[in-house]
């Protein structure tokens, strides 16, 4: 794709644009067409029902069965007074 056949939807507006539009972060996209840019949101919810309910992940109990988070330490732990 090049900038002028690349779509997004821009969440502050909720209007379809082109490349030269609103700010990236306020943008999904680029999309190929108009078309699919003006389904962003819909293709977003899909996408989060599918990993909501993707029985490889589950965020609300870990592999010990605790419900604690088991991330020990970082280098910038290290630097904490």
């Amino acid at each position: 794709m090049t900038h002028d056949t690349e779509w997004y939807y821009n969440l502050v507006t909720g209007q379809v644009e082109q490349h030269e539009g609103g700010k990236a972060v306020d943008r999904l996209g680029p999309y190929a067409t108009r078309q699919e840019a003006e389904q962003a949101l819909v293709h977003a919810q899909e996408r989060n029902e599918e990993w909501e309910n993707d029985p490889r992940w589950n965020d609300d109990e870990d592999e010990d069965g605790d419900d604690e988070d088991h991330y020990g330490t970082s280098a910038f732990d290290t630097f904490k007074p």
